[in-house]
């Protein structure tokens, strides 16, 4: 759904419990580009969140898309918005939200930061949105900090975190506020000393959130939810690791979904609990196989198979029909063991 931007928060009142939700955060590289993005598999990981705060999206057409991936896949309604592009030069991106819409509801004051101070490449954006089950009131920004050629590009961006954080406070009248995003700098780092005078701490404090171009391996933990400790005492916290949930290896996951892994938080006794795909979709509260079917299956759903994009789906579906799933090593480009990889997956029907 479309919400106009509005230029100022309205006063908000106290937040008093939480319902039981999971929040994230998700840098979804170049979200909307022409990439090859496998938009089921990013779909499957975004349904982990009740509300989700979106980095690097580069086409809203492509939230829509994903919003209406996502719903196809939890078979719930889901509603999203999007700030305008932002950036200094012709590179900009957007930033966004996703929320399932029988735990969270958008409220008002969607807005991206007057900076006065002319620090952000890209101003950060927020959104006051409200606890479905109880009603409650809580803002949430979203920033993507510059990375620039070395930490001290980073640092002037940090620091005017701050100011931005206290800005919050004002807008906000006492609601908790969960600032998320790609910060591009470890948590533990001395620039977040001015944050972390005015209340704010790190969700994620141990871990990497990146993918390392090695299988198995993550490096930097850039990704977190700096939220009021004040206020909020999240039940559960983490990364979600989506490589192992779609059983991708990381060059893969890194090409066709995202570079980097959601941070999340869970709030008044909620945890999140991984779902692995593998060819599994909920119905009525049950997961049941759906695999897929090289002679059956369409467009979609063959394109959520690994190493199988746009150019490999025509090819299959020109091919048809398949004696084996090992034939397919007559399609360029996929070898003998991208062919035992497919079939590892767990995702053909037998």
């Amino acid at each position: 759904m479309v919400i106009r931007l509005l230029v100022a928060f309205l006063a908000m009142t106290p937040l008093m419990a939480w319902g039981d939700i999971v929040l994230g955060s998700w840098n979804i590289k170049h979200l909307g580009w022409k990439n090859d993005k496998a938009f089921g598999q990013v779909a499957h990981v975004a349904n982990h969140f009740d509300l989700l705060a979106i980095q690097e999206l580069m086409e809203t057409s492509a939230l829509a898309r994903l919003e209406r991936e996502v719903e196809a896949l939890s078979g719930e309604a889901w509603s999203s918005m999007a700030s305008r592009d932002l950036g200094r030069s012709s590179y900009t991106e957007h930033y966004a939200f996703l929320w399932r819409e029988s735990e969270v509801a958008y409220h008002d004051g969607a807005v991206v930061f007057l900076d006065h101070g002319d620090i952000f490449s890209r101003e950060p954006y927020a959104a006051r949105f409200q606890d479905v089950e109880n009603g409650d009131l809580f803002t949430v920004a979203t920033v993507h900090v510059v990375y620039g050629d070395s930490v001290s590009d980073r640092l002037p961006e940090i620091e005017a975190l701050a100011d931005y954080w206290q800005w919050l406070a004002e807008v906000a009248a006492g609601t908790p506020r969960l600032l998320m995003g790609d910060f591009n700098l470890a948590p533990d780092h001395d620039s977040w000393a001015l944050l972390r005078a005015l209340g704010a701490r790190p969700a994620i404090t141990v871990g990497q959130s990146t993918l390392a171009t090695t299988a198995g391996e993550y490096a930097n933990l850039y990704d977190n939810i700096w939220y009021d400790a004040a206020i909020l005492n999240p039940s559960d916290r983490g990364i979600l690791l989506f490589p192992e949930l779609l059983s991708l290896e990381h060059n893969e996951a890194r090409d066709r979904v995202s570079d980097h892994a959601p941070v999340y938080i869970g709030l008044n006794g909620t945890d999140l609990v991984p779902q692995h795909a593998r060819g599994e979709r909920p119905i009525q509260g049950y997961f049941v196989h759906d695999c897929i079917d090289l002679n059956a299956s369409d467009v979609s759903n063959l394109d959520e198979l690994p190493h199988i994009g746009p150019a490999r789906v025509k090819d299959i579906v020109e091919g048809r029909p398949w004696q084996s799933p090992g034939n397919l090593t007559r399609i360029n480009g996929l070898s003998e063991a991208r062919v035992q990889a497919i079939q590892a997956s767990g995702w053909l029907c037998e």
